[in-house]
């Protein structure tokens, strides 16, 4: 990619950088006891290796109270030798490193931390539903300088930097916000009060650390909460920031909770640039253009169209590591995309879990993996996969069976080591699952990684048959002529069959028939409230709906109201219902996701009946038993969703029908339904075994 401003040297303060990609602060929970440990260290080693120019670790505690599980302290100096160690291996990889401190305010846990949250008033939690201590002034001071404590124990563990968390919902902008601060001393009342906090901690941080060490701070564009900071307020608190002395502002996107979703696949690329555009408006120092920016196109156009001076790239180089080097085309290969889905990142996090990555099933496991090598500045360098080389272990031929996500990651990761490998899909397109899970409406982003594992397997040599059906009698012939030393069953699962009668004459079509293209009826039933069922509702619910290109000629010639253009928006021709046995829908949605598709479903006005359980299905809909006895749903169209089975079948009839050289194993969907982030670790694994 050619570029002109991303791969950019740029100053912060004293700190000067290579490029303009930033890796910010991401909750990794890595570090259960706030010590630094190898998987952090590895971790980010290898995205300093991937061609960052900047990396922000963190959040890093401040003190016990406002801690979050798994993150990194700073609150005492015995945490100062590992985070040099991790200091160390991100400087030697030729990158810049800072932490975040942070205090999480009323957003913090009793259960959790062992003590009561602080915040500047005692108004509950809207996550928590704790009600914090609020802060005295003399405890104020003691806040502040723990603040300034931490960044001197940085300054010492040799961090080129620190960065303030005063945005998204946490303590410094819970004094900024007048939702949260309800103060009447000199602390809470105009902003110029709200700001005292956050200003005595920047000049608390300084006289700590000296004019010299740069510092950055992280600020909301907007909270995107009712009553809270718009982009104007947020211009103001920049400014003050600015001139307090801090050398950088980086701006994300609201509050976490927040009606508007901020990094969902539902969130248009780049939605949020105009946020940092905003506050560039008003400060003469570098700012951080942050959310959803996945590309390295994107980011350009962010950079050269003036937007923001500096990209924030998470996700997109947790999923990719070598994102900076690929763009830059240091690295000849595809870049990873991330497609937000959360399942890895956010919804572990939220499960207090480590966090992983679907498409990337080496994230957060390089210390145990290996971190992977390139030769920086050299074109044509592959990024090693496999621990082992192929000289280490003889190469195998490989015949993989089923071209879903699955096939494709095993077929990747095997062929990188340096195996020979082909794959047969017996229907005319790639990817499986994938391809449905990307059908509704803002989850197009899944085809990315569809495209990305096809072409990192042509790249890399993988013989890919199309329309190619299995069968014992079709691989017994091609292993005994192509020599085949292994065959990899990856067919996936099937949609379940219903478990309840059918009226004579009555139809039923499987969601995944709908998702793949079928046509139904104007007034659809679906039976099954899981995440098929909810993709297929929304799905179908949009169809008929106006697009966004059309909304902006209606709104720029105001040739409707809003009501109008919110019926056009989200009244299509189709009318509906699903009905669920169990309490809820979309339960095995993951939490970061779950809620926006929830409101969504409200938006298209789908029915949901809820312990609701099918009798029948009739020509003329489903005969259910709900709470209120029996109940008639209409439809025309009745579409099963009740979940999927996995598809054994090839693999079994395989078993002992191979020659007893020939290694036979089952990967994916086939072993038994996942999730993708599941059948992509699983299939990365097994590839990874082979060495």
């Amino acid at each position: 990619m050619e570029t002109s401003l991303l791969f950019t040297p740029i100053t912060i303060g004293k700190m000067e950088l290579k490029n303009r990609i930033v890796v910010p602060a991401m909750h990794l929970n890595y570090c259960p006891t706030g010590e630094v440990t190898d998987d952090l260290v590895e971790f980010y080693r290898v995205r300093a290796r991937g061609g960052a120019g900047l990396i922000i670790v963190g959040g890093c505690g401040i003190d016990k109270v406002g801690n979050t599980l798994g993150m990194i302290q700073l609150d005492e100096d015995r945490f100062i030798p590992g985070l040099k160690k991790l200091v160390d291996a991100v400087h030697n990889e030729g990158a810049k490193i800072i932490p975040q401190l942070y205090q999480a305010g009323n957003y913090a846990s009793s259960f959790i931390t062992g003590h009561q949250p602080v915040a500047p008033s005692p108004i509950p939690s809207r996550l928590t539903k704790e009600v914090p201590h609020e802060l005295t002034k003399d405890e104020i001071k003691e806040m502040v300088q723990r603040f300034a404590d931490a960044a001197g124990r940085a300054q010492e563990a040799g961090f080129d930097g620190v960065e303030i968390l005063a945005g998204t919902g946490y303590l410094i902008s819970e004094f900024l916000s007048p939702v949260t601060n309800k103060r009447t001393d000199e602390y809470g009342g105009e902003l110029e009060n709200r700001l005292r906090f956050a200003l005595e901690i920047v000049k608390a941080i300084r006289e700590k650390v000296g004019p010299d060490f740069t510092f950055i701070a992280r600020i909301a564009g907007n909270d995107f909460v009712p009553g809270g900071h718009t982009n104007k307020e947020a211009k103001l608190v920049a400014k003050a920031l600015v001139e307090a002395g801090v050398d950088a502002i980086n701006v994300t996107g609201g509050w976490h909770e927040t009606v508007v979703p901020q990094i969902t696949m539902n969130v248009p690329a780049g939605t949020f640039r105009y946020l940092a555009r905003g506050i560039k408006e008003v400060v003469d120092v570098p700012v951080f253009a942050s959310n959803r920016i996945n590309n390295p196109e994107l980011a350009e156009d962010i950079l050269s169209s003036g937007d923001g001076d500096l990209v924030c790239i998470g996700r997109g180089i947790l999923a990719d590591p070598f994102f900076p080097l690929k763009a830059e085309g240091k690295i000849d290969e595809p870049i990873r995309p991330c497609v937000a889905c959360n399942q890895g990142c956010l919804d572990h996090v939220f499960k207090g879990l480590p966090v992983e990555c679907l498409v990337n099933a080496k994230a957060g496991r390089e210390a145990k993996l290996g971190v992977s090598e390139f030769a920086a500045g050299v074109n044509n360098v592959a990024e090693k996969e496999s621990a082992a080389t192929s000289e280490e272990k003889v190469a195998e031929k490989i015949l993989v069976v089923g071209a879903g996500v699955a096939g494709l990651e095993f077929a990747r990761v095997a062929s990188k080591a340096g195996h020979q490998v082909t794959i047969w899909e017996k229907s005319p397109e790639l990817g499986g699952q994938l391809n449905l899970a990307a059908t509704p409406p803002g989850r197009q982003d899944f085809h990315g990684f569809t495209k990305y594992l096809v072409q990192s397997c042509e790249k890399q040599g993988v013989k890919i048959l199309t329309e190619r059906e299995g069968g014992l009698a079709n691989i017994q012939e091609a292993v005994n002529k192509e020599g085949y030393t292994q065959v990899v069953i990856a067919t996936g699962a099937d949609p379940m069959c219903p478990p309840f009668p059918l009226e004579d004459g009555a139809t039923l079509t499987q969601a995944w028939d709908v998702l793949a293209g079928l046509e139904t009826e104007n007034n659809v039933v679906i039976v099954g409230g899981g995440s098929v069922g909810v993709e297929t509702a929304i799905y179908l619910a949009s169809q008929g709906t106006i697009d966004g290109e059309v909304l902006k000629f209606l709104l720029v010639n105001q040739a409707e109201d809003q009501e109008m253009l919110t019926k056009l928006l989200f009244r299509g021709r189709k009318q509906v219902s699903i009905v669920e046995m169990d309490k809820g829908v979309g339960r095995d949605l993951g939490p970061s996701t779950r809620w926006s598709m929830l409101a969504d479903l409200k938006r298209y006005g789908v029915k949901i009946h809820t312990h609701t359980k099918v009798k029948e299905v009739r020509k003329d809909g489903v005969l259910a038993e709900g709470p209120e006895g029996e109940v008639m749903i209409k439809g025309d169209t009745v579409v099963c969703a009740i979940g999927s089975q996995a598809n054994q079948e090839l693999y079994n009839e395989l078993k002992d029908k191979l020659p007893s050289q020939v290694k036979l194993q089952i990967i994916g969907d086939a072993t038994k339904p996942a999730k993708v982030l599941d059948a992509v670790k699983a299939a990365y694994d097994a590839a990874h075994k082979l060495g």
